[in-house]
């Protein structure tokens, strides 16, 4: 784990050896680290508000909340969950996620455009925000919120059967945001 991870790294910083450490929490650092594209600063620190928060609430780490926990340590950074209607929360936190790459993305029109924010809602511009990534070699994940919100992050699409395995493993429900939930 970060404090051992050259131990249990490979070349891209994932930890494959899950016989020598906590299963549930090597895949939460091996997600953090698939969502943290070179930022392993940040990883780490995401981490390690998972693992605090985790070891305050509960003695189990595999607790329900753990995925609410860790949606908690990764929003506005890494992450997003946005209301199923809001399209300016949508763009600002995308904008925000693709900024950490110095990208930007096309949205098709203004916002304070009434016609143009009138004629788009949430999946729309999610499969948008999609396109615009994987043209840079990203790909926007969604997963799962069990609700009428919408929430994901972004990754670098040579990690996209990576993220389907771990998060299969993690049991959380993620497919590309070209296909929202």
């Amino acid at each position: 784990m970060p404090d051992n991870s050259a131990d249990y790294e490979d070349e891209e910083g994932l930890i494959s050896d899950f016989d020598d450490v906590d299963g549930h929490a090597a895949r939460i650092w091996n997600l953090l680290v698939l969502i943290n594209p070179g930022d392993e600063e940040t990883a780490l620190r995401q981490f390690d508000d998972w693992r605090e928060t985790m070891a305050e609430e509960a003695d189990d780490p595999e607790s329900e909340r753990w995925f609410e926990v860790l949606a908690e340590a990764i929003d506005w950074t890494s992450g997003f969950h946005v209301a199923a209607d809001d399209v300016e929360a949508l763009v600002t936190a995308l904008d925000e996620l693709a900024g950490r790459w110095n990208l930007r993305i096309d949205w098709g029109g203004d916002l304070d455009d009434e016609d143009f924010a009138d004629a788009v809602d949430v999946p729309t511009l999610m499969g948008v925000a999609y396109d615009g990534l994987r043209e840079h070699g990203y790909s926007l994940w969604t997963w799962n919120t069990g609700g009428d919100g919408h929430a994901g992050w972004v990754a670098l699409s040579r990690d996209d059967e990576a993220m389907l395995a771990l998060c299969s493993l993690l049991g959380v429900e993620v497919r590309p945001a070209s296909d929202p939930f």
